[in-house]
């Protein structure tokens, strides 16, 4: 009877034993997957859904597989709050998102005080890594990296040139402004115009009639891109040539919908085009096979899956804190935005930003190309 029992005991052990093994790792996509911003969602989505499905085929993460949940947090603090809560009761342990400044900041309190490891591809607001939390890294650049950007392009190419500086008032869209206007000011240059606007209203006339009393031949734009193409739009109704110089907010090609040929011309700083990087090139084909193409931030967000896998095993661990600690003991990951390592605030040590200019194409369609 005693043997039987101690049989039995052995078997229960291996197989919770068993189960231990072959559990599944819960990463969660957090973005906004519906409302205006959700072309930069479903580039979130797409990415790291991509990035999980070749993991996964490749035998997971230390012999693990990778089930994803997705959160919809349309752009909005609170909501991205109520989704970081919900990931903690389901067990969730690894996050890509979420998209928006505003929103990954508060989300990411959450994540850091209930052990989650957090990866942004897009946010790019400088207090997001200021703070010191232990959990939070990003697979884009800064905004005070873009505003100097800005500003270095005034400097060299907009001598005698009125610039105007607009902004949305968000996190991201203020603080990439403010960047911007900083390091002006540093170099000599002074604003003709500096002005908030309220994100999500459809006639900003006002604003435009503001940018042609000051006389502007460049609007600096700090927002994404619904805002930004209606802005345009309006100015060309209005009769205004003048050009707008943006930032990684306006990369889809939403903004060329929503602006029309108006946009062509604009100035956009963001990373170096990641699609002729040569470590994405069989990435790239297999999201062209379906028929999507992988702008902006969709091998960021490719990127960020690899990041967590590579550290998972340089930790031996899938136990967040120890795949933080490896990404930021310098090591180098091997990724679709090619080589990527982290300092002790989770940036990225070799990020760099570049200028694109919206251009109309041969075949008629309107989109970004790198200088």
């Amino acid at each position: 009877m005693q043997k039987m029992w101690l049989s039995g005991l052995v078997l229960a052990a291996g197989l919770a034993w068993s189960g231990v093994a072959n559990a599944d790792v819960k990463l969660a996509i957090a973005g906004p997957i519906t409302g205006p911003n959700a072309a930069f969602g479903a580039q979130l989505k797409n990415g790291t859904e991509q990035a999980v499905e070749d993991i996964n085929a490749a035998g997971g993460i230390l012999g693990q597989k990778i089930v994803t949940t997705i959160g919809d947090d349309v752009s909005d603090p609170k909501q991205g709050v109520s989704i970081a809560n919900k990931f903690v009761g389901d067990g969730v342990k690894l996050v890509v998102g979420h998209f928006n400044s505003g929103v990954t900041m508060p989300a990411s309190e959450v994540y850091a005080e209930n052990g989650l490891l957090v990866i942004t591809p897009s946010a790019t607001n400088p207090k997001i890594t200021e703070r010191g939390l232990w959990n939070v890294f990003r697979t884009c650049g800064r905004d005070d990296q873009q505003g100097k950007l800005w500003s270095d392009y005034a400097v060299k190419n907009l001598k005698g040139k009125k610039i105007a500086i607009v902004h949305d008032k968000t996190t991201y869209g203020q603080g990439l402004a403010d960047a911007a206007k900083g390091f002006m000011k540093t170099a000599g240059i002074k604003e003709v115009l500096y002005e908030g606007i309220n994100a999500g209203e459809k006639d900003y006339s006002a604003l435009v009639s503001k940018i042609k009393a000051s006389g502007a031949d460049v609007v600096m734009w700090g927002g994404l891109h619904t805002e930004g193409g209606l802005i345009i739009r309006q100015m060309r109704d209005q009769g205004l040539k003048t050009q707008m110089l943006s930032g990684d907010g306006i990369t889809s090609a939403e903004f060329a919908t929503i602006g029309g040929d108006g946009v062509v011309g604009t100035l956009m700083s963001f990373g170096p085009d990641p699609l002729k990087n040569a470590a994405a090139k069989d990435v790239v084909a297999k999201f062209r096979a379906k028929n999507y193409e992988p702008e902006a931030y969709t091998l960021y967000s490719y990127a960020a899956v690899q990041i967590m896998k590579q550290a998972a095993e340089k930790a031996k661990s899938l136990d967040p804190k120890k795949m933080a600690e490896a990404m930021h003991s310098g090591m180098t990951f091997k990724t679709v935005l090619g080589d990527i390592a982290y300092d002790k605030k989770g940036d990225r040590k070799d990020v760099d930003y570049v200028m694109y200019t919206w251009k109309k194409m041969p075949d008629g369609k309107v989109t970004y190309v790198q200088d």
